[in-house]
């Protein structure tokens, strides 16, 4: 019968933990090939100067637990489309004080607007999207997402 050390056997062990863990976080699944985007925005925010109107639009046309990605309008207050901005969008569960391991990345789309891209909402619950938005206008918006 083959020994085996106590350092090797305890090794071992938590190889065998670590494995099981593995399959309790889902990881995000691979981008889609094309993002289609609900033709209606789900939600319309104010910045925090109240200079811009946000328009959000979401792939899924509802977000869903897992992957998402929203495209982002901005308006000025007459409703004219204001060029030129870029924005970071931080995913945050504010009731258990964390984001996600995925960082978005933002790109212009043909239209003009931002799509922000993957958005790892992982949990259901509430999640916000925290916006610093820079370019012609420096402002700053939260838009809350309900998950299922």
């Amino acid at each position: 019968m083959l020994q085996i050390s106590g350092v090797l056997r305890r090794a071992l062990a938590l190889v065998a933990v670590m494995t099981s863990l593995a399959g309790c976080v889902d990881a995000p699944s691979a981008a889609p090939d094309e993002t289609s985007f609900a033709s209606a925005p789900l939600q319309t925010i104010t910045s925090s100067s109240g200079r811009l109107n946000i328009q959000l639009r979401w792939s899924p046309p509802t977000p869903v637990k897992g992957e998402n990605a929203v495209e982002l309008t901005f308006l000025d207050a007459q409703g004219v489309a204001v060029d030129g901005l870029d924005a970071t969008v931080v995913p945050w569960m504010p009731a258990h004080g964390h984001g996600t391991s995925v960082q978005p990345e933002t790109t212009t789309s043909a239209t003009g607007a931002l799509i922000a891209s993957p958005l790892y909402l992982y949990m259901s619950g509430q999640w916000q999207l925290r916006l610093t938005i820079t370019g012609g206008v420096d402002d700053a918006a939260v838009a809350d997402v309900q998950i299922p």
